[in-house]
This record gives C-alpha cells, sequence and structure tokens, in this order.
C-alpha cells in the first residue's frame, strides 16, 4: 500500500471538471484507490465518492492505492494535482 498527502493548489479545488481528469486518471490503474479528507474516505474511481468530499483549494488529501500498480497510480494522481489539472 502506498499513500501520499498533498495540498490542492487549483482555483476549484476537485470539483467538476477537475474531478472528472481524475477519476478518468484513477481508472487507468487497476489498484483500488482511495481518496482521504478529514479521517473520511471514498473510492477515487468515484465520481460521486469524490465530489461528496468538497475538496477546495488549499484542502490537504491523501491518495491511497493498494494493488500491482500502486506506486505508479499514487505518482500519476499526485502528478496531475501538482500540475493544477493542466490549467
Amino acid at each position: 500500500m502506498v499513500s501520499k498527502t498533498i495540498v490542492v493548489q487549483n482555483q476549484v479545488g476537485l470539483h467538476a471538471r477537475p474531478a472528472t481528469f481524475f477519476i478518468q486518471k484513477s481508472n487507468e490503474f487497476q489498484s483500488s484507490i482511495w481518496v482521504e479528507k478529514d479521517e473520511r474516505k471514498v473510492n477515487a474511481k468515484s465520481l460521486l465518492g469524490v465530489l461528496s468530499l468538497g475538496i477546495t483549494k488549499g484542502t490537504e488529501i491523501t491518495i491511497i492505492a493498494d494493488g500491482t500498480d500502486e506506486a505508479e497510480a499514487a505518482d500519476a494522481l499526485t502528478s496531475l494535482i501538482e500540475s493544477n489539472f493542466s490549467e
């Protein structure tokens, strides 16, 4: 299991379009992936789950991946967030 903590810095947080990109990237991997915020953990492959966390700019989240490609998944999702979803 791999976990990475990151602060979301893009203007709108993880809502609508950025959340869709995040889910699409999560679905490229075989591993189980979760997003955790304030002790609530949701499936990173579920749009409703991710949106339900209400992740806004400046929010610290933890990405948790478990499976055969866990390191690649955690790195790719962290990179996506660090790029501010290429805004």
